[in-house]
């Protein structure tokens, strides 16, 4: 490949050919990269590390696997191809012996409630194939086995009665229907019929007919022959059957002679129920997938659930009135100095319309009033609590996070979360649903399909099933359910489920290229994960893994390190070689962490200092077994333990919410059932690593705050002024400024059927994303998006002179994402990068001293030498009195801890135990904790 136009450029000689068989890369300028020449081994594991920043994911995705789409883009179809022109190609000179790539980053291509784990790893494909093929239909109203006979088949199977059984043969008219029934019994007569079981009774049927009770419901069934089997009775029995089924529509009854009575045996030619009659229709795979409309449960349309507010958590306390705060979450609806909002006037009238005393507590109010104050009444158009404030999440004015906190999700009346239709539901293999098989932990499916037995044609769809359940097994998602939504998942546990996928396909030849697969990983389960890459070199593939996990790094073939540090400091290849060689190599970053030891906590006094603990008694969400967990105010807490045994639902579901409804309590704040020490609480920041913002539009420099006194700069400038240009104007989210055909993202997406989504650089703006008017506006030499391209750490010597800006980006900085460009985009950004942001901008708030702050695996994308500066900055958060809980898996943060809670002993329903509470030093003592074994291990 050429030099860009307008770059004079030699191209470099080629790297020393050391390793035979290698892909080249020749001036790699992608991002940061510095004209890097570089040789990376093929069908061995790579791993590249470096500082976060230093340039590994410009070489491995936006080079490698950007040039490796671009070129299976030029062998597709000529519509694939019409993509080529559109696809910028990465600024390499030359990129040779490059197999197929297969990306696998931790970011959703499909952040869509509909999308599952058993989704992503294509496990529900083969599932849906299974149960249309090879499942046993019953019936949705009754649950009764329904099966088809020809009719043939009925005689073949009385047949085998064998010589000397007696038979009767009868055609079912009546099922459990009230009436008289003369015209059944007028059929009997003209069909030339004399006797008919009603009611469990054989009678004769004459003339006058039987009478029966009309208010009765009654079971007729004619008697249509009495048969002994025996030699030649084939055509007697044949005619007789036939006779039957069409008395009857296709249903046949036999009784057959047993020494302990007659018993009874019920057939049908139809998909219908024998016994209630509800017809069925031959399924087809599609019927079993809950994003199409042959198999999507009318009510939900496949969600299986949605969200709504539950009373127990609008009304916290029944012992209050209403004057004291019945309902906390109405008094997040009122705007300061404005009275009354309008909900909290609607409850008002209604209640002086209802003649409520407003002495009398909650609990003392007739059962009809607080049913109506709950669910309206429609008698006076009241809504109800419930109705109001599903009205008020439609308010941009109203803080949707806070109300959320009073939701929860519940599942669908029609399906109860099953997502199908009853006929798919109806169909089963061992007694289970497919829903029942999605519901299960993979652990518990493998379990189920090993106990089971199916035909044999049924074996190669149960093995592609098993292949890819013991994947998931093995990369630590063995806990999870089929049925988990993928937007629950972290981006560690994303990428895992994919990469089942990839190992259950058998390719050969190709470069997978990973992104940190050991995210939330905790290291006990990193050998599995070593493993199973392990497979995919074996089987003649080349994996790339860019990993910060030095137990990752030293299973690797090779190792490529970058640096030495991030952004315009990093971006070279400071050491090449095995992981012996990094290890001795004084110019790697990566080398000394190789072999070094989990470093203890620093001396402190926080744990004797605390003034007092949060506590939760007998936690039992999820998989939690009544847990009892404290932590320590003003202190530095981890929540550790393997992968599914507990920490989020322990944390985020029930202490991050419980604290968010104290919070909103009002003026009576208390910690709610279960909980002690809440009311100590002033402020909860919860720094997860969900994305920033809430799309595309949001950046690094918009959530800090900076880009709006960047803005305000823009709109002091000589010729804004002389315009008319406010500090609107150089909003790249509002009309005038931005350029509008990208409508300021500077992008434009495509769609291809052979890839995900495909982003081209705006043809209008050039990705600048202002329209040239804005561009001409200009402070210290540089337009809005010369800004935005800037990288923090070169911004803060830009904006040292300007507070407002420079108080967020230093935050960022000292976080360490200095690297990071401050108009990059929310969507590009990892989960730790996310979080990290929020983080920074925390930082740049007024601390109180009384906050709660919990981090989700803050240590997601970071260097070990970054780690250290995080700690720094964790520790003088807690230092000022705040307190800090953090759920992590890094060993180094687990020791430096002041406190810490260790979930276990597995994961799962082998989960959701204590299994160590105490100071983070003795912890390497517990004999029954995964962790203390994993530090036992590092510290050798």
């Amino acid at each position: 490949m050429k030099a860009r136009r307008g770059e004079s450029r030699a191209v470099p000689a080629a790297p020393d050919r050391t390793l035979a068989d290698a892909i080249e890369i020749q001036g790699a300028r992608t991002h940061n990269l510095q004209n890097v020449d570089v040789a990376i081994p093929r069908a061995k594991l790579v791993a590249l590390a470096g500082v976060s920043g230093s340039g590994k994911s410009s070489l491995a995705f936006d080079t490698l696997a950007a040039e490796g789409q671009r070129r299976f883009l030029e062998c597709a179809s000529s519509e694939s191809r019409a993509f080529v022109e559109l696809l910028e190609p990465p600024p390499v000179d030359l990129i040779l012996g490059l197999p197929p790539t297969v990306a696998i980053d931790q970011k959703s291509s499909t952040p869509s409630p509909r999308s599952t784990l058993g989704t992503i790893t294509e496990i529900n494909d083969y599932l849906r194939l299974l149960f249309a093929r090879f499942a046993t239909p019953h019936c949705p109203e009754c649950g009764r086995p329904i099966e088809r006979h020809a009719p043939e088949q009925i005689v073949n199977r009385l047949l085998e009665l064998g010589a000397g059984r007696k038979v009767q043969i009868l055609a079912p008219l009546v099922r459990k229907r009230k009436g008289g029934h003369a015209e059944t019994f007028a059929l009997l007569r003209s069909s030339g019929l004399i006797r008919a079981r009603i009611d469990g009774e054989i009678v004769e049927v004459g003339d006058p007919p039987p009478k029966l009770a009309p208010a009765r419901p009654h079971s007729i069934e004619a008697v249509v022959d009495r048969i002994v089997i025996r030699e030649g009775v084939r055509t007697r029995l044949a005619e007789s059957v036939d006779l039957a089924l069409a008395l009857a529509g296709g249903l046949v009854t036999a009784l057959v002679d047993a020494p302990e009575g007659w018993s009874e045996r019920l057939y049908s030619v139809n998909h219908a129920c024998p016994d209630c009659g509800t017809s069925t229709t031959p399924l087809e795979p599609r019927s079993f997938s809950f994003n199409n409309p042959d198999g999507a449960c009318p009510g939900c349309q496949g969600l299986g659930a949605g969200r709504s507010f539950v009373r127990a958590l609008v009304i916290p306390d029944p012992d209050r009135t209403w004057d004291q705060g019945l309902a906390p979450p109405l008094g997040l609806l009122a705007s300061p100095g404005r009275g009354l909002d309008p909900a909290t006037e609607a409850v008002e009238r209604f209640l002086e319309a209802a003649s409520v005393d407003r002495s009398i507590p909650y609990k003392g109010w007739p059962g009809a009033l607080q049913e109506s104050l709950w669910a309206g009444d429609a008698r006076v158009g009241f809504p109800g609590l419930q109705g109001l404030l599903e009205q008020a999440t439609a308010d941009a004015k109203v803080d949707a996070r806070a109300l959320d906190a009073y939701r929860e999700t519940t599942a669908c009346a029609s399906c109860h979360g099953a997502r199908l239709r009853p006929e798919a539901l109806a169909m089963r293999i061992a007694g289970r649903s497919i829903a029942d098989v999605w519901s299960m932990e993979c652990s518990q499916a493998i379990a189920f399909f090993q106990q089971t037995t199916l035909e044999p044609a049924a074996d190669q769809l149960v093995a592609e099933v098993a292949g890819r359940l013991d994947a998931c097994q093995a990369l630590g998602l063995g806990h999870l359910a089929l049925e988990r939504g993928s937007l629950s998942l972290s981006g560690g546990e994303l990428q895992r489920a994919r990469l089942a996928g990839q190992l259950a396909a058998n390719l050969v030849g190709a470069c997978y290229i990973l992104d940190e697969p050991t995210t939330g990983l905790h290291p006990h389960d990193t050998g599995r994960l070593i493993e199973r890459v392990r497979a995919l070199v074996s089987s003649g593939n080349g994996v790339i893994v860019v990993e910060h996990d030095p137990v990752v790094i030293q299973a690797a073939d090779w190792v490529i390190d970058l640096g030495p540090g991030a952004g315009p400091d990093g971006g070279r290849v400071i050491a090449a070689g095995s992981p012996a060689q990094i290890a001795r190599d004084p110019a790697s970053v990566t080398g000394p962490y190789l072999a070094r030891k989990p470093a203890a906590a620093p001396a402190s006094d926080r744990l004797r200092q605390s003034p007092g603990w949060l506590e939760i008694r007998g936690a039992s969400l999820h998989n939690l077994k009544h847990v009892d967990a404290r932590f320590p105010r003003g202190g530095f807490a981890v929540v550790t333990g393997v992968s599914g045994s507990g920490k989020s639902s322990l944390i985020h579901g029930l202490l991050a919410r419980a604290v968010w409804r104290m919070l909103h309590q009002g003026r009576d704040r208390r910690s709610p059932p279960g909980f002690a020490g809440l009311e100590a609480i002033d402020r909860l920041i919860e720094v997860d690593q969900a994305p920033i913002g809430r799309g595309p539009r949001s950046t690094p420099a918009t959530v800090v705050g900076a880009f709006t006194a960047i803005r305000r700069l823009f709109a002091m400038t000589g010729l804004a002024k002389a315009r008319g240009y406010g500090a609107g104007r150089f909003s790249f989210n509002e009309k005038g400024g931005r350029c509008e055909a990208c409508r300021g993202l500077g992008v434009r997406a495509i769609a291809s059927r052979l890839l995900p989504e495909l982003e081209i650089v705006c043809p209008e703006c050039l990705g600048k994303r202002y329209n040239p008017q804005t561009l001409e506006v200009r402070w210290k030499g540089l337009s809005i998006s010369d800004v935005l391209d800037l990288r923090v750490d070169e911004s803060l010597a830009v904006f040292a002179a300007v507070p407002a800006a420079f108080r967020g980006l230093e935050s960022l900085a000292e976080v360490g994402l200095g690297y990071l460009a401050l108009g990059q985009s929310s969507a590009t950004l990892s989960g730790g990068e996310s979080q990290r942001v929020k983080l920074a901008a925390e930082l740049t708030t007024t601390a109180t001293g009384s906050t709660l702050f919990i981090l989700d695996e803050p240590t997601t994308g970071l260097h070990p030498r970054d780690v250290e500066r995080l700690l720094a900055i964790l520790f003088r958060l807690a230092d000022r009195g705040n307190t800090l809980i953090v759920i992590e898996h890094n060993l180094d943060v687990v020791t430096a801890a002041d406190w810490v809670v260790d979930l276990g002993p597995g994961a799962g329903a082998e989960g959701g135990r204590v299994v160590y509470m105490g100071p983070s030093g003795p912890l390497i003592e517990c004999p029954t904790s995964l962790t203390a074994s994993a530090i036992r291990t590092a510290q050798g």
